[in-house]
């Protein structure tokens, strides 16, 4: 049985560390898989078993690569503030290389300004080996453990710009001497400054997970030794008692034990209205308790809660990887011996072709500078960190990114229908009266005498009763008749529920509602005759009650071209009855499991990308076999051990929106890797060939990056698509 490890890494800065990092860790014996993401600055390591020893050996891997692994608690470090350790760097290298930037205008005549060759000098060297310090640390560490970063290019680069520059300056101290010194100084400005816009992409990208971690109590009520005493939420055990006092937030997740009131879930499970909580009920720590004290018993705390689980889950996606991903990380692998070896002709060219070294120096100097694959590294994670974070936002819990991305190809989608179309518990569809009598009075009789029974149908008949607005009676001598019904008394007329054999017994004719009844059969609806003093009053039709979302949100399927499928395992009056008036196209009743199965393989033998919508549970065949399954309801937890998406809100509404998020974040990765592709396409050709000087380099690629990172949070702004 493997374990997951997760670490933080500090120090990467491009895909190239990405990669360097994931072949450190996997050279470590026992690990089985390591992906690691250069957009949340995370690695998540699959070992056999994790210990003290193991932990210690794969930070040791991470140190020995030239970067620095940390433990991380998201319940804990996603509290702390995501502050910029590069601001003052930006600044500081920002002003002192205005005055270098304005003598270089002043070359070109757009100002009148000229800096002494020695001040110049003054001005570039702090920049170079103060400000850019973090550069040449990251670039040792880079060339030690045998690879190439982004770190190690920009090192080459104003390195030699700066000592080409600093070798003219000091051989004429004071004459004129043309020099680079602006371009060093701007190029490591702009990377500073390219690094502090990412982390702060990167923050606005990671808000959602900050957003579930701060409902999370940090202090918690709780009933010790007969009195009440607030500890911190984390020394909760499991079996405290928790007092949940009207508006707090519940401190761990538990079972009611005391109490009624009601609980705002919306920022956890997204559902807008207030869930009724009374004893035996269950609650999720972090929603909001209503206007009623309850005592809880804590059955989950830590990282075991409901809120640690999803928070978990939405972190392990956003660092996942998407197919597409993996070739860039191949590409980048071998980017920077490309870069350097472009470089290096450039000069040569320039030099022994041209006969201008200078020229071949600001070439060389323009490649390695513009060639940083930042924007590459960053195309794909950033939008799934974007994407699945908006999927949070909205109560849609995607498992990964391999998920995120099948989910945008599908075409084909097969639903299950009880407690997934339908309510999954039985209703009252039809209600037919015989002569002299109406519904009201039919109901009325029936729920009085259900009043004290525990009988789903009873439940199903007190609740048409609330819904009409029928106060039940009070029943005398209610007698339960083993698998035929009911008898009471009710104002002091002998009623009986039940079914037709139980009227037959009582000598009740049927006669009068013979063709209501027969409408009820074909619809394979579930009937409850109803009879006053050995009369026929009516029979109620029960059956699995249509959700209110689902019309429309098949319609929304279909309206993309979307094909709906509904497979159930009810007899085929019944699966017609739910899909009468809905937008399916296809309908599989008496639907056992393997056949569910069959029908998923025959759709993706036809070509259709399938995903299969269902509890989690019962369709589990089917949800493995599909190309990407989503669970409606039932925890993030059990749900995603069989799907890849999780509808939390329990909205079927919601598979169109995930579909629709899935694509809008797969057009944001292929617009990223498009625009990191062609600037270097275009850039390395131009930089090689004199067309951009190192200055403009540095402004292209950190712009690249900046791209990058304002098109992924496009998606921040996303919102579901109004239908069709």
């Amino acid at each position: 049985m493997s374990e997951i490890v997760t670490l933080g890494i500090d120090g990467m800065t491009c895909a190239a560390c990405v990669s360097r990092v994931e072949r450190a860790l996997q050279r470590v014996p026992g690990v089985q898989a390591a992906v690691v993401s250069l957009a949340t600055e995370r690695a998540e390591i699959q070992i056999a078993a994790a210990d003290a020893a193991m932990r210690e050996q794969l930070a040791a891997a991470v140190a020995k690569a030239g970067y620095s692994a940390r433990s991380v608690d998201p319940l804990a470090a996603a509290r702390e503030p995501v502050e910029s350790r590069d601001a003052w760097r930006v600044l500081a290298a920002a002003i002192l290389a205005s005055p270098l930037v304005a003598e270089m205008l002043g070359h070109f005549g757009w100002v009148d300004f000229h800096l002494e060759p020695l001040l110049a000098l003054a001005l570039a060297t702090p920049v170079q080996f103060v400000l850019g310090a973090p550069f040449y640390r990251a670039a040792w560490k880079a060339v030690r453990a045998g690879s190439g970063t982004m770190d190690l290019l920009v090192v080459l680069g104003t390195t030699a710009a700066y000592a080409a520059s600093a070798v003219a300056v000091l051989r004429d101290p004071f004459g004129h001497v043309t020099h680079y010194f602006e371009a060093a100084a701007v190029v490591i400005a702009l990377v500073l400054l390219g690094r502090l816009l990412e982390q702060r992409a990167r923050r606005s990208a990671v808000r959602a997970i900050h957003a579930l971690v701060a409902l999370a109590p940090e202090r918690a009520l709780v009933r010790r030794a007969g009195g009440e005493i607030e500890i911190a939420a984390r020394d909760v055990v499991v079996g405290d008692v928790v007092v949940a006092k009207p508006g707090m937030r519940f401190a761990v997740d538990g079972r009611v034990l005391e109490g009624e009131s009601t609980a705002d879930e919306a920022l956890i499970t997204g559902e807008s209205r207030p869930v009724e909580k009374r004893p035996g009920d269950l609650v999720i720590g972090g929603a909001v308790n209503g206007e009623g004290a309850l005592l809880v018993e804590a059955t989950a705390i830590g990282a075991q809660s409901t809120l640690a689980r999803i928070v978990r889950l939405v972190e392990r996606a956003q660092g996942s990887k998407a197919p597409v991903q993996r070739l860039v990380d191949r590409v980048a692998a071998i980017f920077v011996p490309v870069v350097l070896a472009i470089a290096v002709s450039a000069f040569l060219v320039w030099w022994l072709w041209l006969g201008d070294a200078a020229g071949g120096l600001v070439a060389a100097v323009s490649v390695l500078v513009i060639a940083c694959p930042c924007a590459l590294g960053l195309a794909t994670p950033m939008a799934i960190v974007a994407g699945c974070g908006v999927a949070a936002r909205h109560a849609i819990l995607i498992k990964d990114a391999a998920a995120l991305e099948r989910l945008a190809l599908v075409d084909a989608v097969v639903f299950d229908k009880t407690g997934t179309l339908t309510e999954g518990r039985p209703s009252v569809v039809r209600v037919a009266s015989a002569p002299g009598f109406g519904e009201r009075q039919v109901i009325a009789l029936a729920a009085a005498v259900e009043r004290s029974s525990a009988h789903p149908l009873a439940r199903a008949l007190l609740a048409r009763a609330e819904e009409i607005g029928i106060p039940p009676a009070t029943p005398v001598l209610v007698e339960s008749l083993a698998g035929r019904g009911l008898k009471g008394r009710v104002d002091g007329a002998l009623v009986l529920v039940g079914t037709a054999a139980l009227m037959r017994e009582a000598g009740i004719a049927l006669d009068a509602l013979a063709p209501a009844i027969a409408a009820l059969d074909d619809e394979g609806l579930t009937r409850a005759f109803v009879a006053r003093d050995g009369m026929l009053v009516g029979v109620v039709g029960l059956g699995d009650r249509l959700r209110a979302d689902a019309e429309s949100a098949l319609r929304r399927l279909r309206d993309r071209r979307i094909h709906v499928v509904m497979a159930t395992g009810d007899a085929q009056s019944t699966a017609a009855r739910v899909a009468s008036g809905l937008a399916i196209d296809e309908v599989i009743a008496e639907a056992a499991p393997d056949m569910k199965l069959a029908v998923v393989e025959r759709l993706r033998k036809a070509g259709r990308v399938v995903a299969v919508v269902g509890d989690g549970v019962n369709d589990a065949p089917a949800l493995a076999a599909a190309d990407i399954g989503i669970a409606v309801g039932g925890g993030a937890d059990a749900a995603l051990e069989t799907a890849g998406v999780a509808i939390l809100r329990g909205d079927i509404g919601q598979v169109a929106e995930a579909i629709a998020l899935s694509r809008a974040t797969r057009s944001r990765i292929r617009e990223n890797l498009f625009w990191a592709s062609i600037f270097n396409l275009l850039g390395l050709p131009a930089a090689a060939a004199g067309l951009l000087n190192p200055m403009l380099a540095g402004a292209a690629m950190a712009f690249s990056s900046l791209a990058v990172g304002l098109n992924s949070l496009r998606l921040m702004r996303w919102r579901p698509p109004p239908a069709l």
